[in-house]
């Protein structure tokens, strides 16, 4: 299996044309980037949030030229210090025009299985997949690209069913 790096996946934002999804199954991540700011923010000290504007950059511009980036995080109750953070720094998210809503994982709708081995996956036009690998660590390792209609069909089916039961990130109160 080949992988990209998070650079590389990145990039797919500059080719997309209408709509990036993001499906976040995990209930803590380890992105170097963010290890130092997390851990100021579990200390309670002022967070320097400053390594999330290229992100935010980004989905500005793209967001701006009319396309939408969504994501859905899915999530175990009560949650781990990780999603909490998260939860509190999705603002930055939000106003850059990233539009995200929770699910929690006791509100899963009957019957859901998450394809691609229940890993993260970036859905761009409902075409192409960018699966997260990671080690047992939970760092990320890097990112498989996946066309196949049939698999890309089941995420987008997925995408659409969760999409209608996860929670706005403005109603959604941990």
């Amino acid at each position: 299996m080949k992988l990209i790096s998070s650079t590389q996946r990145n990039q797919l934002f500059e080719i997309f044309e209408r709509d990036a999804f993001h499906l976040e199954l995990r209930d803590d991540y380890s992105v170097p980037d963010e290890d130092s700011p997390f851990a100021s923010w579990l200390r309670g000290e002022s967070v320097d949030y400053s390594y999330m504007e290229p992100w935010t950059q980004l989905i500005r511009r793209v967001t701006g030229e009319g396309k939408s980036v969504r994501r859905i995080r899915v999530i175990t109750e009560p949650h781990t210090p990780y999603i909490q953070w998260e939860h509190a720094t999705t603002a930055l998210n939000h106003e850059a025009g990233e539009e995200i809503r929770w699910l929690p994982r006791h509100r899963l709708p009957e019957g859901i299985i998450f394809p691609l081995a229940g890993n993260d996956w970036w859905l761009y036009d409902d075409r192409l997949l960018a699966v997260g690998h990671f080690d047992s660590q939970g760092r990320v390792l890097g990112s498989e690209i996946v066309e196949d209609p049939a698999t890309v069909a089941e995420c987008v089916r997925l995408r659409d069913v969760l999409w209608a039961v996860a929670i706005p990130h403005s109603e959604y109160k941990p």
